[in-house]
């Protein structure tokens, strides 16, 4: 539940004071802020900056923020979709909490045939024009790799989680996850480009509600995101 702030804690009414005593007035509300925000009412953006093994910028990588124990609640999202465009899937990667509806939609003049045979999802929508009458839930947190039976250059990641704090890195290899609240986490980072075996990175995080910023590093081998020559 948040915690408004009381009226008779406005700055406006603390005591009146000369221009020199500005300096003062703004160490004192530093100080009494943080008593203000307890709990859950804390909250913060943590930004995480996510380079390869060269110092370079990943872009794609996706960042998870877990508690260190329990669960928080989650609910799925209305609807996610992955089409097929140029005979590419499009995103290459998605993030979708559990429970969520992915449709397939196939804007190619192409037929398509997409499966996984990941653990997180089973399924095969067999050859196929335009949108499948049902989209497909995913509802176990993990990673499905998706294929398409014709078109063997096609590759796409949907990834299911748990939590509902995460994100994507943009063009320049940054995630911010936005009103993270307080408490004690993990942060994780994870790439199609590290082994199948890797879960990717994973640190301690510590959230109140100062913004934050965190840098991660993935020594990836092939990028199968790189674009092709």
């Amino acid at each position: 539940m948040n915690r408004a702030i009381p009226a008779a804690f406005s700055l406006r009414f603390l005591p009146s004071f000369s221009v020199s005593h500005a300096r003062w007035r703004g160490r004192l509300w530093r100080a009494i802020a943080p008593l203000l925000c307890c709990g859950s009412a804390c909250a913060g953006v943590v930004t995480v900056a996510v380079t390869d093994g060269a110092g370079k910028p990943l872009p794609q990588a996706v960042v998870l923020i877990e508690p260190i124990s329990g669960k928080l609640a989650v609910q799925p999202l209305p609807s996610a979709q992955v089409a097929q465009f140029k005979r590419q899937f499009v995103p290459r990667v998605s993030v979708v909490t559990a429970g969520t509806p992915v449709a397939f939609p196939n804007q190619d003049t192409v037929r398509h045939h997409v499966y996984s045979f990941s653990p997180t999802k089973n399924f095969e929508l067999k050859l196929y024009a335009g949108v499948p009458s049902q989209p497909v839930l995913f509802d176990k947190a993990g990673i499905a790799v998706l294929g398409c039976n014709i078109h063997d250059q096609m590759a796409a990641w949907i990834v299911v989680v748990d939590t509902p704090f995460y994100g994507v890195t943009d063009a320049e290899g940054i995630a911010r996850v936005n009103a993270v609240t307080a408490g004690s986490y993990r942060l994780k980072v994870w790439h199609p480009g590290l082994p199948d075996t890797s879960d990717g990175t994973s640190q301690p995080l510590t959230v109140g509600a100062a913004n934050i910023e965190k840098a991660a590093r993935l020594e990836i081998g092939a990028n199968p995101l790189a674009p092709q020559p």
